[in-house]
């Protein structure tokens, strides 16, 4: 790495950004299996519209694709309990 300070602080940014990311696709993920795991049909439907705005955020930030969060949805939609 240069010794410039605008690398340093590039450093920095990108590391905070990638914790961010990291929490952001952590906890969705987690929101996914947790909604995979509902069994009846009227809780499932009250927590899906949930996972789905956070599954638009991850693509809007561009931590996954927005195809992927399409395909993502999709399958949870059609997963209906």
């Amino acid at each position: 790495m240069a010794n410039h300070s605008a690398t340093k602080k590039d450093t920095r940014q990108a590391a905070k950004r990638r914790d961010r990311n990291k929490y952001y696709g952590k906890t969705t993920r987690n929101a996914i299996r947790d909604l995979k795991a509902i069994t009846e049909k009227k809780a499932y439907d009250e927590k899906l519209p949930e996972v789905a705005s956070m599954i638009d955020k991850l693509a809007k930030r561009g931590v996954i694709h927005k195809n992927k969060a399409a395909n993502l949805k999709s399958k949870l939609a059609k997963n209906k309990a």
